[in-house]
């Protein structure tokens, strides 16, 4: 009786009818606790169901939700005492998205929806490369942590620019701001020209460009950190931004790594203020293990991100704004995920934030808790804006 009951035609396009129903009906509950922003909901469904995929499959369909926009739009209220300004650009919020989460610039409008002041995309290297071997990605959960090998994984420069270029152009981005992370190829035999190029090619289009030479996963990269490598690779990138049209140069941020000796960060600081580099990005990831980790995932190669090491890069966000002596403004990324974990980069420095480790855990809606919590910290330490706060720790030294 069964048997011929499911193979009824009837049968079928009830069942048929049920399913549709029943997957309509589940795709609308999510969209509203989406879209009114129910963290409960994210923190019970959608974050479990992340977190039960390997890493890089999360990580994929994280930045496919924020590509359409399937993630909760931050009602942010306007707050002056979280506006800065900084090298001419005008953020809304200090709080932004490190490089890294969206490699190929595929999401960068849905990242601005979630409540991100400004996004940084990439790492992006001229010529199209895979990166390193899957598996690659590693939660350390226990440790509210992820170790990476990525490898500049990147689509090239030229698939990279033709999605950028869909945007409005700068200045017309009503108040987002975008960075754009800059790599070298694997296989290079000229980083100065890979670096170079990358300036020329998303000059007119980056609110401010990166140059990363202190990824852990691309063989010899970290070297470039040495003064005598730094200061030709410095010189190079500034003549090639100042070549760009006056109407549009945009400033130049280098983003160091946390694993640099006191005599490392005061060569580098020595070309930043003589080179004059716009700005500077405090930390990368780490390669080191510190004896906190519980995890069994702290054995693979690669660089460590999330709460481990925000300690290492708040301490040296601290460091370099000292040896700046506060004249080269910072971005402080590196373990944070709440709004206490950013107060404590402002006042040791750091003019900007930026996380990223943090929504593997938290989800989107971490941004806007960040934010608003910032605001608060600052309000009750009686601060009447970001600026005032940067650096507060490191004056008391």
């Amino acid at each position: 009786m069964f048997k011929r009951l499911f193979a009824s035609k009837n049968f079928k396009k009830k069942l048929g009818d049920l399913i549709k129903v029943a997957t309509g009906g589940t795709l609308v509950f999510a969209g509203i606790n989406i879209y009114y922003q129910n963290e409960k909901f994210y923190n019970s469904w959608v974050m479990p169901l992340l977190l039960s995929l390997d890493a890089e499959t999360a990580h994929t369909l994280a930045v496919k939700a924020a590509q359409y926009r399937l993630v909760p739009e931050a009602k942010l209220r306007e707050s002056h005492l979280l506006r800065s300004k900084l090298l001419n650009l005008n953020f809304r919020t200090p709080i932004g998205l490190a490089a890294g989460f969206d490699k190929h610039g595929e999401a960068v409008e849905g990242l601005w929806k979630m409540g991100f002041g400004f996004v940084e995309v990439g790492s992006v290297t001229p010529e199209a490369q895979p990166g390193n071997p899957q598996p690659r990605v590693f939660r350390l959960t226990s440790d509210s942590a992820v170790i990476n090998r990525y490898g500049f994984n990147s689509e090239g420069h030229e698939a990279v620019f033709a999605r950028l270029s869909q945007l409005p152009p700068p200045g017309h981005r009503g108040g987002a701001i975008l960075g754009i992370n800059l790599g070298k190829n694997k296989t290079s035999e000229d980083h100065v020209k890979d670096y170079t190029l990358g300036v020329q090619k998303f000059g007119p289009l980056a609110d401010y460009l990166v140059v990363n030479v202190s990824s852990p996963n691309t063989p010899g990269l970290r070297n470039l950190q040495s003064q005598e490598h730094l200061e030709k690779l410095i010189e190079a990138v500034i003549s090639a931004r100042d070549s760009l049209p006056a109407t549009h140069r945009p400033p130049l941020f280098l983003k160091i790594a946390p694993d640099l000796t006191d005599a490392d960060m005061q060569d580098i600081a020595t070309v930043v203020l003589q080179k004059k580099v716009d700005g500077l990005i405090v930390t990368n990831t780490t390669v080191t293990r510190p004896s906190s980790l519980t995890s069994p995932e702290q054995r693979e190669v690669g660089g460590l991100s999330g709460q481990p090491l925000k300690d290492l890069s708040t301490r040296m966000v601290k460091e370099m704004y000292c040896l700046t002596k506060g004249q080269v403004p910072i971005i402080g990324v590196g373990g944070v995920a709440c709004g206490s974990d950013a107060y404590e980069k402002i006042r040791a420095g750091a003019s900007l934030v930026q996380l990223y480790t943090g929504l593997v855990y938290h989800g989107p809606m971490l941004v806007a808790r960040i934010t608003e919590e910032l605001e608060l910290l600052l309000r009750q330490d009686g601060f009447n804006s970001v600026a005032e706060a940067v650096g507060a720790d490191a004056h008391t030294q």
